[in-house]
């Protein structure tokens, strides 16, 4: 019996938002380390997301971060933009849960 060589291909992120032409983006730098950096957690309002987000939290708060959560009014539409400036003014890193 022989095996089969297999190859892998290169991962594809996919954008979930309604864009009618793909814009192509590059992931964002990511810090050495989180020891005194402030992470913003945002629960999207889905069932469960906010269970999730403690567990991350309690393991972030570990690693020296500082936290900060956020909750989206609905997970049907996007973060309101002042909630996003909040985000983006005030925290160096983000994590959004999903719950599905």
């Amino acid at each position: 019996m022989t095996s089969a060589s297999t190859s892998v291909s290169p991962r594809i992120v996919l954008d979930p938002t309604d864009e009618t032409a793909v814009v192509a983006r590059e992931s964002a730098a990511r810090p050495e380390s989180l020891t005194g950096l402030t992470v913003g957690l945002l629960d999207i309002s889905k069932p469960r997301g906010d269970v999730f987000l403690n567990r991350v939290e309690e393991h972030l708060v570990e690693l020296g971060a500082a936290v900060k959560r956020f909750t989206k009014p609905t997970f049907a539409k996007p973060a309101p933009v002042d909630l996003r400036q909040e985000i983006a003014t005030s925290c160096d890193a983000v994590i959004e849960a999903l719950a599905d």
